[in-house]
């Protein structure tokens, strides 16, 4: 019954030290721009920026589409509706070099972290997400190593 009494009367100091109008002032911010954003509103006016010390210049990174731009399309059209452009884009040209036994590494080394999980590291669409029909997924991916819609294709079509 003491130690009943105790606890009580402990959680009562506790509780009206806690909620006291007391203003407590903590110490310095160790990163003030992290623990108070200066975020604003996406679309915004962002006319009063300057006046409270953020520089903002509006203008895009270089390099970016403006927005309502579309991306540039040289090839015209194969047909009425066609979006694929497949009979002309044939005709287009690699621009790429062959890569360096180096650059061929690396793209090795990109094919298995981005691709190789479904597609497997002999292409032969038999990655560990298929696994033979076994693993998590049971839509075989593309072969890619014998599929000759894959082997016969033409650059300009895998790349268009």
């Amino acid at each position: 019954m003491k130690q009943v009494s105790i606890i009580s009367v402990l959680a009562l100091v506790v509780a009206i030290v806690g909620c006291s109008d007391i203003q407590r002032h903590p110490s310095r911010t160790y990163m003030p721009d992290m623990a108070s954003s200066r975020a604003y509103e996406t679309y915004a006016s962002t006319d009063n920026l300057d006046s409270h010390g953020i520089k903002y210049s509006r203008k895009p990174v270089p390099g970016t589409v403006k927005r309502g731009e579309l991306f540039p399309f040289p090839l015209a059209k194969d047909a009425a509706g066609d979006s694929t452009n497949y009979n002309l884009a044939k005709q287009v040209q690699n621009p790429l070099k062959a890569l360096s036994p180096v650059e061929m590494h690396e793209a090795e080394r990109l094919y298995l972290v981005n691709c190789g999980i479904c597609h497997g590291s002999k292409l032969d669409g038999n990655g560990p997400l298929y696994n033979g029909g076994n693993g998590p997924y049971a839509a075989a991916p593309k072969n890619l190593a014998s599929d000759p819609g894959v082997l016969n294709m033409p650059d300009g079509q895998m790349f268009y």
